[in-house]
């Protein structure tokens, strides 16, 4: 599962993480900002001050989550809470199962590749209680029966692939699929998403009623989730509701505030193998990524970031003893297309029209002067910023290299010409000479993009991409808007909805997809996924991705790849670092994750 990178996780992500650089007008609140951290940081190194994004404040523990309530710092928080059965990340360099951190210590797949065995760790809850069996059903039942509100759900997916689940002791049970699938991708983007939560505290459908197996009816477990997100909404309540006081995870909650400062304490119940180094560790909200570049300025962080067009500031922060180091994503970042806009998705739905915009995308320049060198082209669905066995060779190669020339020639080849700078549909029909099917004679090739705003990479991007296209004949206008109303205001929709006027998304400052272990479409760009924005449809590429979930081999993924690098859903863009990481010389004990979530357990001072 994945997510959109620090933002409001539209996926069935579950990092949907949008990330972003995404910035509020510097008035009295970055003040506030600064004064989030001047009183926490203290030297100790019994405690981190860890700067969070700029205006992406985490505001749910819960550890199921729900469409409005999704970003990397929530996941990254109850992760540290309550431990996942099954967890992958990329800490040590590579994207792995990380046992240290995981309630399961096996997952023995069936000779048919229909059915999972998995062994429990012999774990305890802070109470005392162990975690066992049930504890997993519990989490099973509770998204079975709610699973529309659950922002991990794609249909035909977890759980509906999954058919039953049989406890066969205390610390063994058997999950159960409609097929068989590619056990690695099972294992790393849906047995991933389970959270074992504790049934002997929270099966109960109100917050005095008692303790029962009410999660076993249908009836019983949408009560008990109303009750569980309502008690989540109650962020100022977090540290004193007994309810998230049983927790599985190396830190619980010392303090939550509505602004987003978080305050974690090392849990001393805590049994299992990724032990916290540091007793206590505050993370600091932002309003402004200024107010939080002055942070860094003054020391009063351990741990902080810049944008790529900081980094002629290297020098100035490495002097005051921190390190400058790039995080890198397993991410694509893209601006997906509205194929049921009513005023331009017969053209969006063009091959030829979308190679030509594609051609139109200088990435190496954008790459090497917008993003300063920390980020590199991306031609398809699959991450390139590092090594895959996943990438095509037709991803790799660029099978559109930029050339406005040819950019413009396909167009006209195709029954359009340069009217004042534009080009108009002159010639209408499906013939092969001619603009395509529904496109309407007259139509100019005028495209209009919402963009996240607050980031200075982004607007600089698209001015370089709307100067581009221009050279093509093609009108690229571009509005602004923070990243959440970005998400909001480009929902999937069809074309007789009011709210289908949009024509362009782009929500990418930092990556727009972070992807799961298995960098899977099936969210993404299957028919009706969970977060295909912008409605694409392809059978061919349906049975791809199919392909890629079932089989064992990673030429499906590769095959899958290669058709999508071809077939253009969206535009690609240039993959960025996830950020410029800025951290105080002696902060170690671990690599940054390339699936964008943090994880205190694993932070230690070293010197």
């Amino acid at each position: 599962m994945s997510s959109p990178a620090r933002t409001a996780d539209r996926r069935r992500p579950r990092r949907l993480a949008l990330v972003a650089g995404s910035a509020a007008s510097a008035s009295a609140l970055l003040l506030a900002g600064c004064s989030g951290t001047s009183d926490t940081s203290s030297g100790s190194r019994d405690s981190i001050d860890y700067a969070l994004p700029a205006n992406f404040t985490p505001n749910w523990i819960l550890p199921i989550g729900t469409a409005a309530h999704l970003n990397t710092n929530n996941i990254s928080i109850a992760d540290s809470l309550w431990e996942r059965l099954v967890a992958y990340d990329g800490s040590t360099g590579k994207i792995a199962w990380n046992k240290q951190a995981s309630i399961a210590t096996a997952a023995d797949f069936a000779a048919d590749g229909k059915s999972v065995k998995i062994t429990l760790g012999d774990r305890s809850w802070s109470d005392g209680k162990p975690i066992t069996a049930r504890d997993v059903e519990f989490w099973f039942n509770l998204i079975k029966a709610n699973k529309d509100q659950w922002a991990g759900y794609n249909p035909g997916k977890a759980p509906d692939n999954w058919t039953s689940f049989k406890t066969v002791d205390e610390r063994h049970f058997t999950i159960t699929f409609d097929k068989a699938y590619n056990p690695q991708w099972m294992l790393a983007n849906e047995l991933n998403e389970i959270h074992p939560l504790p049934q002997h505290a929270w099966d109960k459908t109100g917050a005095s009623a008692a303790v029962s197996d009410a999660d076993r009816t249908t009836a019983g477990a949408k009560q008990v989730w109303t009750y569980l997100n309502s008690a989540a909404k109650n962020i100022s309540g977090y540290a004193k509701d007994p309810l998230w006081k049983t927790i599985s995870g190396p830190y619980s909650v010392k303090s939550f505030s509505t602004s987003g400062r978080v305050v974690l304490a090392a849990n001393k119940k805590y049994d299992g193998e990724e032990k916290a180094n540091i007793a206590t560790v505050n993370l600091l909200p932002f309003t402004t990524a200024d107010a939080e570049k002055n942070a860094l300025r003054s020391g009063s962080v351990d741990y902080g970031y810049i944008e790529a067009t900081d980094l002629d500031q290297k020098d100035r922060f490495t002097a005051q003893g921190y390190t400058v180091k790039p995080w890198s994503g397993w991410a694509i970042t893209y601006m997906p297309y509205n194929f049921n806009n009513p005023a331009m998705g017969a053209v969006f739905k063009q091959l030829y029209a979308r190679e030509a915009v594609q051609r139109s995308i200088d990435q190496s320049s954008l790459a090497k002067v917008i993003f300063n060198g920390t980020a590199v082209p991306g031609y398809g669905p699959v991450p390139q910023a590092q090594s895959s066995d996943f990438v095509s060779p037709a991803q790799k190669k660029n099978p559109y290299p930029f050339s406005t020339s040819a950019a413009k020639a396909l167009l006209t080849d195709h029954g359009w010409k340069e009217q004042g700078g534009v080009m108009v549909c002159t010639d209408a029909g499906s013939g092969s000479s001619q603009c395509g099917e529904g496109v309407a004679k007259g139509t100019k090739f005028r495209m209009q993009v919402l963009s996240q705003s607050g980031s200075t990479v982004t607007d600089n991007m698209m001015s370089a991409i709307q100067s581009s296209l221009e050279k093509t004949g093609i009108t690229f206008s571009i509005r602004t808007a923070p990243v959440n109303s970005v998400l909001s205001q480009t929902p999937q929709c069809t074309a007789s909805q009011s709210i289908c006027k949009w024509q362009l998304s782009f929500f990418g400052t930092a990556g727009s997809w972070y992807f799961g272990a298995f960098p899977t479409g099936d969210s993404l760009f299957q028919t009706k996924g969970g977060s295909n924005f912008g409605n694409y449809s392809n059978p061919d590429v349906d049975r791809l991705i199919t392909a890629s979930t079932t089989s064992k081999s990673s030429q499906a993924v590769r095959d899958y790849s290669a058709a999508l690098a071809k077939d253009l859903p969206v535009i690609w863009l240039p993959e960025p670092d996830y950020q410029i990481s800025v951290m105080k010389n002696g902060l170690g004990g671990f690599s940054q994750d390339s699936l964008a979530n943090f994880h205190p357990a694993q932070w230690k001072w070293t010197d």
